[in-house]
């Protein structure tokens, strides 16, 4: 006689496979979080030589990392949103020139799991930290750049004279291109591989027509900010401190231009 094989029952079938897919959907959520709570950090050196610019102060404003003139300040700001996991500290390089040129305060918030697309929305309480700015410019690198965009294009649009991009750009989604109410300035780099010139180029369509839009040869993706090398990025031929230097000169030009002493 044949024996009859007994088969589990269906239910219990479908526990075993909930209990997979909820096993690997912890996993994956847990080996997401290792991945956007481990950011790029500032490189100390870079870092520590803007600190000691005696023309700038550096403040961590617990939220937020701060730069203001040391004297001379306007009455304009920019809240800058960082590249993809890298810390707000990575930009102070970056930007310390830019205020000690200018006089403009720079805003650059901490990010909910260090990635502006879960927090496009932040430059509503960034402005916090700096009260005694009344005109502001939003920016970001990379995709902090590309949700500054987004909020710029937002409904009901925020109150902001302009936009700052580096190595990045707005979607077509963010409706800026027929917007003649913002300056906007867009920085690209000749050697970047992560934002590529031709990427760069292609969007540029969806930012007003007035939209400044430069290219400084020789750099890449990582030297927007001061955080080591970054995966997939072009071989630079400027040397960090000239790449920075040329991005200053640009970004401080466009701001000068459009900022008033206070």
């Amino acid at each position: 006689m044949t024996k009859e094989v007994q088969h589990p029952p269906r239910r219990r079938r479908w526990w075993v496979v909930a209990a997979g897919l909820l096993v690997v959907l912890l996993a994956a959520c847990a080996a997401f979080l290792g991945w956007a709570l481990s950011p790029y950090p500032a490189e100390p050196a870079p870092l520590a030589a803007a600190e000691e610019n005696p023309d700038v102060r550096v403040r961590d404003a617990g939220d937020a990392v701060v730069l203001e003139p040391a004297r001379d300040a306007t009455d304009t700001g920019v809240v800058f949103y960082p590249g993809a996991r890298v810390e707000p500290e990575a930009y102070v390089a970056s930007w310390a020139p830019v205020v000690a040129d200018t006089g403009v305060t720079v805003v650059i918030p901490r990010l909910r799991l260090n990635l502006a697309v879960f927090d496009a929305n932040r430059a509503d309480s960034a402005v916090d930290a700096a009260p005694d700015v009344e005109t502001w410019y939003v920016g970001g690198h990379s995709l902090g750049g590309a949700m500054a965009a987004t909020y710029t294009g937002g409904d009901p649009a925020p109150e902001v004279a302009g936009l700052i991009l580096w190595a990045s750009y707005a979607t077509e989604s963010a409706g800026l291109d027929t917007r003649d109410d913002l300056r906007v300035l867009a920085v690209a780099g000749g050697r970047d591989g992560l934002t590529t010139p031709a990427e760069f180029e292609e969007n540029g369509r969806h930012l007003p027509e007035s939209a400044e839009s430069v290219e400084v040869e020789g750099m890449n993706h990582a030297q927007f900010g001061a955080y080591g090398p970054q995966s997939g990025d072009g071989e630079a031929v400027l040397s960090d401190e000239a790449a920075r230097a040329e991005l200053a000169e640009v970004t401080g030009a466009f701001l000068a231009a459009g900022t008033d002493p206070r």
